[in-house]
């Protein structure tokens, strides 16, 4: 895949002195979803991290549109069109829903205005004027995607996005996500909910002690559900 927006290869990634990554490889093409699955530890969020930047000492090769990027400061790369949403969301306590919102920085054409976030997100339009921790944890979630929409970023790398929320929230994030694929955004999941993933995604990669274990695309999904059983645990 020579087209690819995304392109890890031979990735090995460190805290420290614990080695983390030991040689990932994938690739994402424009206006793909795709999914890093697996148990918890397996690194999957440092996956994310490291092609962001954000662990220690990294080798191997992130190219983004071509672009070699390991070297760069994670500042650098983020201009490059990346959007991150962390696991634990980072919303500022002392600014209101909205304040959240507008704080990050424009990074490309294109992002969504806030009246197209807020037709996406009715909540966050109802409780615009709310202090950012006074929000639930659903809400939190919403703000969180919703700030780098805005951003214009055209990667998106969400963490957990799911995780500990209401079966309808859940639900109201996968058409959200579609809405996002359909705008022809390409987006990397790290998700633990493999059924909110399944339908959404156009390949799965299983990650397993710092490595990609096994490769599923979507129409493959049936044949090999015996398989993400034994690596998922699901």
């Amino acid at each position: 895949m020579s087209d690819a927006m995304l392109k890890v290869s031979n990735l090995h990634a460190y805290y420290g002195e614990s080695h983390i990554l030991h040689g990932v490889d994938f690739e994402i093409r424009r206006g793909e979803l795709i999914t890093l699955l697996g148990r918890n530890g397996a690194g999957r969020t440092t996956t994310l991290k490291a092609v962001l930047g954000l662990t220690g000492k990294r080798t191997g090769s992130i190219q983004i549109d071509g672009r070699e990027v390991i070297g760069m400061p994670t500042h650098r790369i983020a201009r490059l069109g990346l959007g991150y949403c962390p696991e634990e969301r980072g919303i500022f306590s002392s600014l209101s829903c909205e304040e959240n919102l507008l704080l990050p920085p424009m990074i490309g054409e294109g992002g969504m205005s806030v009246d197209e976030i807020y037709a996406m997100f009715p909540n966050l339009k109802e409780r615009r004027h709310s202090q950012g921790t006074r929000l639930s944890g659903g809400e939190q979630q919403m703000l969180a995607m919703a700030r780098i929409l805005r951003s214009g970023a055209k990667i998106l790398l969400l963490d957990e996005i799911t995780e500990g929320l209401a079966p309808v929230i859940v639900q109201t994030l996968g058409r959200v996500i579609r809405e996002l694929k359909a705008k022809g955004l390409t987006i990397i999941m790290v998700e633990q909910n493999f059924r909110f993933a399944a339908p959404l995604a156009d390949r799965h990669y299983v990650m397993e002690h710092g490595k990609i274990a096994a490769t599923v695309d979507k129409k493959d999904l049936a044949a090999k559900a015996d398989m993400l059983h034994e690596y998922l645990g699901v």
